[in-house]
């Protein structure tokens, strides 16, 4: 099970938790009211548990198209290179879905006030983030995760560094975000 707390502002190891002293930590439930990031667990391809919230998922939002990734130092060609660019910060124009099967990790995402939230992801893990959101991931102290990635069609993948403030997407997603604290 997920969890989720804001971030402090120390640049050492991007694997470590980095919790703010004293730790804040957000509900799950409260996730979206904050980011917009929509989160889901429990689903297990093992034993078949919570698939219907997936099915559910994929046919509602048209997903087509999934692979999987595993990110190790044993499988991921130029790790430490790979690893450095998925934690820079950017935004895509299309959602990114992940399912988590093995290991674990971090998403950090933006909240409406621009701070960092950390959202760590393990086995059973579904998030969803939003198209135009700022983000970025990393592995945790593990080094291991492999995670299912579900498209819209073929996938597009194209990360926009920050700043990419003037991108359709970008405006569109502070659009929702503002009528969600409204």
């Amino acid at each position: 099970m997920g969890r989720a707390w804001y971030m402090d502002d120390s640049t050492t190891d991007q694997r470590l938790e980095h919790h703010r002293n004293p730790p804040k930590f957000i509900p799950m439930d409260k996730l979206y009211e904050v980011s917009g990031v929509e989160y889901f667990s429990g689903i297990n391809f093992i034993t078949g548990e919570n698939m219907d919230v997936l099915e559910k998922l994929k046919k509602e939002r048209n997903y087509s198209y999934e692979d999987e990734l595993t990110c190790s130092k044993d499988c991921l060609p130029n790790y430490e290179e790979k690893i450095k660019s998925f934690f820079q910060e950017h935004l895509h124009t299309d959602e990114e879905i992940r399912l988590v099967l093995q290991g674990s990790g971090y998403f950090d995402v933006r909240d409406t006030n621009d701070e960092w939230i950390r959202i760590e992801v393990t086995p059973g893990d579904l998030l969803i983030i939003p198209k135009g959101i700022y983000h970025r991931f990393t592995l945790d102290v593990n080094d291991y995760i492999k995670a299912k990635r579900y498209f819209v069609g073929e996938p597009v993948w194209t990360p926009h560094n920050r700043p990419a403030d003037n991108m359709p997407c970008r405006k569109e997603y502070l659009t929702k975000m503002i009528g969600l604290k409204a």
